[in-house]
């Protein structure tokens, strides 16, 4: 299966080439035009964040890992 975004640069490759060959014919030199395939790099969304460090409050033990409710080490609940 294709990727949107892979799917988009296709198209604007295959868009770019079409516009190359439409402006050879008309003004018959050739002039190649390649930016459209990476305008989907262009408008990338934001990064996703990461979620907040909890910490077990007796033992110290830090994770990001959203899995995780309680301490591995002891039991206690991570704030």
């Amino acid at each position: 299966m294709v990727s949107a975004r892979t799917a988009t640069a296709a198209a604007g490759l295959v868009a770019s080439l079409g516009g190359s060959l439409a402006l050879w014919w008309y003004f018959d030199t050739l002039l190649v035009f390649l930016f459209l395939p990476f305008v989907p790099f262009l408008f990338r969304g934001r990064k996703r964040e990461d979620p907040p460090v909890r910490e077990c409050p007796v033992c110290g033990f830090q994770t990001r890992n959203e899995a995780y409710d309680y301490c591995p080490r002891d039991g206690h609940q991570l704030e």
